[in-house]
């Protein structure tokens, strides 16, 4: 897997491709700003880009606009979103298109090297990774008569362990239940939701981007 890392603090870029290369990725790039990114993104391709959501110059959402162009400019190369704070309003704006092949992460993961290599593979397939921290506090904001009113409390805990990009063996395993019944309601919230079976699109993906909407 090849991946490309913007942050303006040198001693990040540094130590993430230090842990990164040492995790058996290989990295072909660091960008200081989002102008040295996209450039870098051109020239090399990557699999996936690393960004930092706060970068020069204003220091406020530089990294996020640029994730958002670079899926749309190269839909082969996934984003993967690092911050240090925790705003679900990014996550509603990253995903506000299509969230396959992006992921937002808090940098406190990143020292959980095991945490960062799976969600670089992950968003590398098209699925969409959400920290923890983010989709707790999403799921805090839930309304009655929302797109997901109907769907059940244990389906509501499934779909929210989706947007974190776990597998159903993932979400299996985090809930203490058979994957049989994470399989079954997996199926009953896309019937829920209206998402038929297609070759053409993932439903996981669509449910997740259901659930960020509402």
């Amino acid at each position: 897997m090849r991946v490309v890392i913007a942050d303006d603090m040198m001693l990040i870029r540094s130590g993430l491709a230090r842990l990164l290369i040492d995790a058996g990725v290989e990295v072909v790039g660091e960008a200081a700003d989002a102008e040295q990114l996209m450039r870098l993104v051109a020239l090399e391709r990557p699999d996936v880009a690393v960004v930092d959501i706060r970068m020069p110059p204003t220091q406020t959402d530089e990294g996020l606009v640029a994730a958002r162009h670079i899926r749309q400019e190269w839909p082969s190369t996934a984003v993967l979103l690092l911050s240090q704070y925790l705003d679900p309003r990014y996550a509603q704006r990253l995903f506000a298109d299509q969230p396959g092949g992006l992921g937002y992460l808090l940098k406190e993961r990143v020292s959980d090297v095991a945490v960062l290599v799976d969600a670089l593979h992950r968003v590398r397939e098209d699925e969409c990774v959400l920290d923890p921290s983010i989709v707790s506090r999403l799921l805090q904001r839930r309304r009655a008569g929302d797109p997901l009113s109907t769907l059940s409390a244990r389906e509501h805990e499934i779909l929210g362990l989706l947007a974190e990009g776990r597998s159903n063996h993932g979400a299996a395993a985090a809930l203490g239940v058979s994957e049989r019944t994470v399989e079954a309601a997996c199926a009953s919230l896309f019937r829920k939701l209206g998402l038929e079976p297609s070759s053409d699109t993932n439903r996981r993906v669509l449910a997740v981007l259901t659930w960020l909407r509402s």
